[in-house]
């Protein structure tokens, strides 16, 4: 038979999906081995079968009897987009626009090289010449959308996507990136019914149930995010970010059914460099300060890159200019930390900006924050790129970030390079592990010499604590009863306020065992949603404790009054691994003794800097058992108990730690110290203000 039949039978085979094509594309080549349209086509079935280095070898061959052909490069491109080599893919399809321009796929497939080159606006202007040839092309109008929202140009991107689903409703991944839009956009409901919609036509489609999942973790659904995470894994277990999603979705709903086993697994393949990490979700599970270093590296390589806006040009200004960028400038735990700093900044030497994400203007912390700060502006409506270019405009000397990998956070304007120096501090107890952010905030305990190392900043010591506080926070003068608080009238109230997914089996099994040693104790905790009720107290009666020993705290309309109620607290229990933080400072702030177990990471040592800060070093702990000890002795020793609070009532107004002054002031030199290495032309490196 001659080659042309063969190849007629085998093309019509591959239109009909016939597994005989690759056998008969394979025979037109034994009869001609120099067949074009046969090497071309076997490349792009083999890549159809996931055969990509098979297909490269076609390719290759194709190329070399031909290179004329705008398919034949059109096709290799595609074979590379599939092997992971995106800048090759993107000059075999500029060679291919060469030959042809007038292909509208063409123009589309180098855009999604572009793309996958994280060099989106050039994906964009190839998706707009795809559009401009095919305007009813509904792949081309996905693509742009995910270009669009990779720059977080959200609205344009849902629009790109609606274009596409009015042209073809079935378009299972146009469903995706508008489920993953709302998500971004804090609509989470409008998620669930993209993504349901999405399945609905693709079942299979992983990442669609990834979304499913934070959808429904972001709705406090949690057993209905545990799933959906499940099988966002079953269909792809090499998903990035599903196994770190359901791990801490898992915690915050204190479902701790085989989570030892499934940490140890996750942790195992992150390290070998398969999976993907928020990093965010990596301080609540016992990882390293080099896994958190390496976890932070690899999501920041997957982020988009930008030319600098600031090229190197050393600015003269009659004061150092400082941005704070944040969207918690509001009732929120960074808030009340930062309002204080910023009513004590020196004015006469800094000139100080507020730029928040978020509008509250409602909120007194936002009133006082944005009162403090001689300029302050709400961007939070606008995108990366506007908001850097207006800091940028500001001439800022300083942009200090308080929110690292936490919800809000807009890293995109640090990586358009938009000052000079960039600071990381406060908002995410962890290295960004990016290029773009040269120093962190820090003190000795929660960053100690040996661990420098593991921080892609430079780390900047302040004496005693990082954390500033404000000494102006209120607590409210009355003292809610032990019955108002469901407390029992007698016996001693452990309490942690720390929200639940920092709670996890090891310290809840030390905390059992304290009630059962402590008769007519109780353990205060934060009150969550009904599931993470349910399960704690089941856990506490899997360990022989009565649930309604577990006590809830509802909400308080104010921090004030939630501060007056810890009066009825006697000793607050922390976590481990990620400590109380904005807590443990509330809990000294309102005369509460503090127990902590310091530990490996920066998010496992900052109630053991509160407390050198507040000189209550004994209350730090270095192993479980010198914990549930430490915690035992004080529940029995009313004397040793009431001499730490009289300690501590005389510390709080006097030790570093509620010195709100002192802090602006050490927190000030570090900045100054900053501002004259970039004045002298030098690059970062640590600063140590401790001696």
């Amino acid at each position: 038979m001659a080659a042309d039949d063969v190849f007629r039978r085998a093309l019509a085979a591959m239109q009909q999906g016939n597994a005989a094509a690759e056998q008969l594309f394979k025979r037109v080549l034994q009869i001609q081995p120099r067949h074009i349209a046969a090497l071309n086509l076997l490349s792009v079935l083999l890549v159809q079968l996931g055969r990509f280095e098979e297909a490269e070898i076609y390719s290759r061959r194709a190329l070399a009897e031909d290179a004329t052909s705008d398919a034949t490069f059109s096709n290799y491109g595609l074979v590379l987009k599939a092997l992971k080599r995106p800048a090759e893919a993107l000059q075999q399809f500029s060679r291919a626009l060469q030959i042809d321009a007038s292909l509208a796929q063409t123009w589309n497939n180098r855009g999604t090289a572009f793309s996958d080159l994280k060099r989106y606006s050039e994906a964009i202007g190839d998706f707009d010449r795809a559009l401009a040839i095919k305007p009813d092309f509904s792949e081309a109008f996905y693509n742009k959308g995910n270009a669009l929202a990779s720059l977080q140009s959200f609205q344009q991107a849902l629009a790109a996507y609606n274009e596409a689903l009015r042209l073809n409703p079935d378009l299972a991944q146009a469903w995706l990136g508008c489920g993953n839009v709302a998500l971004a956009l804090h609509n989470s409901e409008d998620a669930l019914v993209a993504y349901e919609r999405a399945l609905a036509r693709k079942p299979d489609l992983a990442e669609a149930w990834l979304g499913r999942g934070t959808a429904f973790a972001k709705l406090k659904r949690y057993q209905e995010a545990i799933a959906a995470y499940g099988k966002a894994m079953t269909m792809k277990p090499a998903l990035n970010y599903v196994a770190s999603h359901r791990l801490y979705t898992k915690l915050a709903a204190c479902d701790w059914t085989n989570l030892e086993a499934e940490i140890e697994d996750f942790l195992t393949t992150m390290r070998k460099g398969r999976l993907l990490s928020d990093p965010f979700n990596m301080l609540a599970i016992p990882s390293t300060a080099a896994d958190q270093l390496g976890c932070a590296k690899g999501h920041m390589a997957e982020q988009p890159t930008f030319a600098p806006l600031w090229r190197g040009e050393i600015a003269a200004h009659d004061r150092i200019r400082i941005a704070y960028l944040s969207a918690d400038f509001n009732e929120h735990p960074v808030g009340h930390l930062i309002v204080g700093l910023f009513e004590h900044h020196d004015k006469l030497r800094f000139e100080i900006t507020g730029i928040s994400l978020s509008a509250d203007p409602a909120s007194a912390i936002r009133r006082r924050i944005s009162a403090a700060a001689e300029n302050f502006m709400d961007v939070g409506d606008q995108s990366d790129q506007c908001i850097a270019e207006q800091i940028r405009q500001l001439e800022i000397d300083i942009l200090v970030d308080l929110h690292g990998f936490t919800a809000g956070n807009r890293n995109g304007v640090l990586a358009r390079r938009v000052a000079p120096i960039q600071v990381n501090f406060l908002g995410y107890a962890g290295t960004l592990g990016s290029g773009s952010v040269d120093y962190i905030v820090a003190d000795p305990t929660v960053i100690p010499h040996e661990h420098f190392r593991f921080y892609s900043e430079s780390v900047v010591w302040l004496p005693e604590s990082f954390m500033p506080n404000d000494v102006a926070k209120p607590i409210a003068a009355r003292t809610p009863s032990r019955s108002e608080l469901s407390l029992p009238e007698r016996g001693f109230v452990f309490c942690c306020f720390n929200q639940a997914y920092k709670i996890n089996p090891t310290m809840f099994d030390i905390w059992m065992r304290l009630l059962a040693k402590i008769p007519d104790s109780v353990l205060w905790l934060r009150e969550d949603d009904a599931v993470v009720l349910r399960n704690l107290r089941l856990e506490a009666e899997r360990r022989g404790v009565a649930g309604h020993r577990l006590v809830f705290a509802g909400r308080t309309a104010l921090l004030a009054d939630h501060l007056a109620r810890h009066r009825q607290a006697d000793l607050f229990l922390d976590t481990s691994p990620y400590n109380a933080h904005a807590s443990a400072c509330d809990a000294l702030w309102a005369g509460v003794p503090l127990l902590t177990q310091i530990g490996e990471t920066f998010a496992g040592r900052v109630a053991a800097s509160l407390l050198r800060a507040i000189d209550l070093p004994e209350l730090i702990t270095s192993t479980p058992q010198a914990y549930e000890h430490l915690a035992t002795e004080l529940a029995t020793s009313p004397e040793r108990s009431a001499a730490l609070r009289e300690k501590l009532a005389r510390n709080r107004l006097t030790a570093p730690l509620f010195d709100t002054r002192l802090f602006a002031r050490r927190i000030e030199a570090a900045y100054s110290v900053m501002y004259q290495r970039y004045r002298a032309g030098l690059g970062p490196e640590h600063i140590d203000l401790v001696g």
